[in-house]
């Protein structure tokens, strides 16, 4: 009866997919970024913020954001507390520019606001839907490099460099040894076709750095520290400041390309993008994002966004919401699983991000080579994504080097008025950025 219902909720069926290939997806994704739950809090503690409050807000936005988009929307894809927004938060708006972090959340609640008027206004999928076909798979195969890169630093394979910015890791050490070990299972397993083979090799390499003594077992269970401290604590007075608006613009418009980007990237990896209701379902899955990021100042964490990590999941088989759905519930065990989640290590997670990072490079093949005023601003796209490190400046570059090439080469009529008015929109934003 149960399985009927999911069925009937989820379109289980059409979709050719099982309970037992969702909840392995969202399992999947899960310990591919349950690292944000350790991570967030330290970099907002940075602020001045309570550890353990930031600990329950960042597991509880990332659990009914996840929910939400699942129930809503009906994508396996989560949604919890960005990286790199935090630490603009953190290290820009409160260390650099001296707000207090009741201020930023209060700015990251009005940014959360305007980006829920963009949805509500169609706006954001007018946006997606004016997108070029070869920028889509641009975004996507840089979603790839960038994804690649966060799973090789996050295994210590690839390391800082004063020269060359980045080089080549201790490789020999045992971290590393597990890391490959992990990564190559990963293939075999998938190769053979065994059911949730990225798990599989995350359990038995994060048991092997156990008894290897290369990892600490840190327990299972313990009871989830106060939030009272962050929240309802946002303070909207620096909303009316000059340079309080400037932040909120920075929010709303790096929030945008993020958020954006990473939805069709994703859309695009799962074959989302043609599913009969992809208009609808689009809209309701920006919708929760923006009520995400609302519902996280208000707890008290940074802006939210959906995670690249969900690239994972989705090759581990799922295709419906139930995959964010269990998400959204590991992540509401998460509170009292705290001990657990800071004993997986990130050189057990981080293959399966890499080999997720490999297989996104297929799309590549749909970028229109053969013109290159389209080779090109995709070109520009796939590069600046991993090597900025910033899906918002790899996907504005493509934007506004599309629109210039195509002016410059007499195909004005190619362009599209949001193209052009987000290209414009980003010139703005690089032309104020401190």
């Amino acid at each position: 009866m149960i399985s009927r219902f999911l069925d009937r909720l989820f379109h289980l069926t059409t979709h050719h997919t099982s309970i037992r290939q969702e909840l392995v997806g969202g399992v999947t994704t899960f310990l591919t970024m349950v690292y944000i739950v350790v991570i967030n809090p330290t970099i907002l503690q940075a602020a001045g913020m309570d550890l353990g409050s930031t600990f329950v807000a960042t597991c509880l936005v990332a659990a009914a954001g996840s929910l939400l988009m699942g129930f809503l929307a009906n994508y396996p894809i989560a949604i919890a507390s960005g990286m790199g927004l935090n630490a603009y938060f953190s290290y820009i708006i409160v260390k650099h520019l001296g707000f207090s972090w009741q201020s930023a959340l209060g700015l990251v609640f009005v940014s959360g606001i305007l980006f829920l008027l963009a949805t509500l206004s169609r706006f954001r999928q007018r946006a997606i839907e004016a997108i070029p076909p070869s920028l889509i798979a641009a975004i996507s195969a840089g979603l790839g490099l960038f994804l690649a890169i966060i799973a090789l630093q996050s295994g210590d394979i690839l390391v800082a460099d004063p020269m060359t910015f980045a080089t080549l890791g201790n490789i020999a050490s045992l971290p590393a040894v597990l890391f490959f070990m992990c990564f190559y299972l990963i293939i075999a397993l998938e190769r053979f076709e065994v059911p949730g083979a990225m798990i599989i090799s995350i359990v038995i390499t994060t048991c092997l750095g156990i008894l290897l003594r290369v990892s600490q077992y840190h327990g299972i269970v313990s009871m989830p520290p106060n939030a009272l401290s962050t929240f309802m604590k946002i303070d909207l007075t620096s909303t009316f400041h000059q340079e309080g608006f400037m932040i909120i613009f920075t929010f709303f418009l790096i929030s945008f390309f993020d958020s954006t980007g990473t939805l069709v990237g994703l859309l695009q990896q799962s074959d989302l993008k043609d599913r009969p209701e992809y208009a609808r379902n689009i809209s309701r899955g920006m919708l929760v994002d923006s009520l995400a990021t609302i519902l996280g100042a208000l707890l008290g964490t940074s802006t939210t966004t959906p995670y690249i990590e969900s690239a994972t999941g989705i090759r581990a088989g799922g295709k419906t919401g139930l995959t964010s759905i269990t998400v959204g519930i590991l992540f509401l065990f998460t509170l009292f699983l705290s001990p657990l989640a800071q004993t997986i290590p990130a050189y057990a997670t981080s293959p399966a991000l890499l080999f997720v990072a490999c297989l996104m490079l297929k799309q590549v093949a749909k970028i229109h080579w053969d013109s290159f005023t389209d080779a090109i601003p995709s070109a520009m796209t796939l590069i600046l994504i991993p090597l900025t490190y910033s899906i918002a400046l790899g996907v504005g570059f493509g934007f506004i080097s599309y629109t210039i090439i195509k002016i410059l080469s007499g195909k004005i009529r190619e362009l599209n008025g949001i193209l052009i008015g987000l290209a414009i929109m980003f010139v703005i934003y690089l032309a104020l950025k401190p």
